[in-house]
């Protein structure tokens, strides 16, 4: 840092190679984001609560009180074969100097800026899995994750017919104007993991009613 503390540091351990980088401080800096080439990474808030945590199947956000803000799954078939929740590019600013941007698995880098100068490491990594059995199991899809989901579609779906009445009060033919694409889409992919996912039918039958009222 232009204080002269130490910001990034890549080490090797094993066969392994870890980024860590550090807060700007002289005396009891504490980490801030941590980078390891098997896939396992994970970012923290300057409070020290978990950010950002990724591993082999895909990663997760979280706001400063712990709870989830969204996940996503790597698209990588070896692993699952079944849909997937995508990744949409993620940008965040761990201090005044360093940010890390995340676009895919093998695309996360950290960039770090100071005095008008910049260096950037690419610590994402494509793990290549030889053994399937030996995987953790992916994070499950819980509950409630799926109920908000349909909600959500539900009541992106009640706005966008709420919108169209406002500016053509006149349309008889409204009712029958299909959502739009995007909604579709996510519409599927909800009544996709209802498929796939190990819950009840009881649930997967409300999910499905609340997805397509």
């Amino acid at each position: 840092y232009p204080s002269g503390n130490l910001a990034i540091v890549v080490v090797r351990e094993k066969k392994r190679l870890i980024c860590i980088v550090w807060e700007d401080k002289a005396t009891k800096a504490e980490i801030q984001a941590v980078f390891k080439s098997n896939s396992r990474s994970t970012c923290y808030y300057p409070n020290g609560t978990v950010w950002i945590n990724m591993n082999i199947h895909g990663g997760q956000y979280l706001d400063q009180t712990g709870s989830r803000v969204r996940r996503w799954m790597w698209p990588n078939h070896v692993i699952s074969s079944g849909p997937h929740v995508p990744l949409n590019p993620i940008f965040i600013s761990l201090n005044q100097h360093v940010g890390v941007r995340i676009l895919g698995q093998d695309k996360i880098t950290v960039s770090f800026l100071a005095m008008g100068r910049q260096a950037k490491f690419n610590v994402g990594t494509k793990v290549r899995v030889r053994d399937i059995s030996r995987l953790p199991p992916p994070a499950r899809l819980d509950e409630e994750e799926l109920l908000l989901l349909a909600f959500r579609v539900r009541i992106l779906r009640l706005f966008d017919r709420l919108h169209g009445c406002l500016n053509f009060p006149s349309n008889e033919q409204w009712e029958k104007i299909k959502p739009p694409a995007y909604l579709i889409t996510q519409a599927l992919k909800i009544l996709q993991l209802c498929t796939t996912s190990d819950i009840s039918d009881e649930l997967r039958s409300l999910v499905r009613a609340i997805v397509n009222a």
